[in-house]
């Protein structure tokens, strides 16, 4: 189908090498003193940031952004029916909060949820087929847009 000819010629740049091998390996960075808070434990006052996560989180971030794209698409031809909420421009968001959380953490998100399914372990191919109504939706397309749900999503 044509969505996911559109899915699969996006997600072949994702693929390509970001950067080459003579680069850092890692970079660290330092953290701003919280104080308009008191918290019971000692904030750390450095993060480092490894290669492998950053091309990690970039990539998820690019597929993310993709698959929103792809999805604006079908919506504009019909291919996706009733309401889109993209997630477009909130990428680092679930990226970033997955990087910081684990799957036994619950999260809770409003109607722009795609991003999340994506990080929480779903298939852009499973998303997108949820959005087009089509049986290779995680709710075998009867879910839509608003209503993604499996055993890692929003399942408690």
């Amino acid at each position: 189908t044509i969505y996911l000819r559109m899915l699969s010629r996006c997600l072949s740049r994702v693929t390509r090498p970001f950067l080459s091998k003579t680069l850092a390996s890692q970079a660290t960075f330092d953290l701003p003193e919280c104080s308009l808070h008191k918290f019971d434990i000692e904030l750390p006052r450095t993060c480092t940031l490894t290669r492998e996560d950053a091309l990690r989180y970039y990539k998820d971030m690019t597929i993310i952004r993709r698959m929103e794209t792809a999805a604006n698409a079908l919506y504009k031809t019909k291919e996706i029916r009733g309401f889109l909420h993209l997630y477009s421009g909130q990428e680092a968001v679930c990226v970033g909060m997955e990087a910081a959380v684990s799957l036994q953490d619950s999260i809770i998100t409003a109607y722009r949820d795609h991003g999340w399914a994506y990080t929480r372990g779903l298939s852009p191919e499973s998303i997108l087929a949820e959005l087009t109504g089509r049986s290779g939706g995680c709710q075998k397309g009867k879910g839509g847009s608003m209503h993604m749900y499996t055993e890692t999503l929003f399942w408690r």
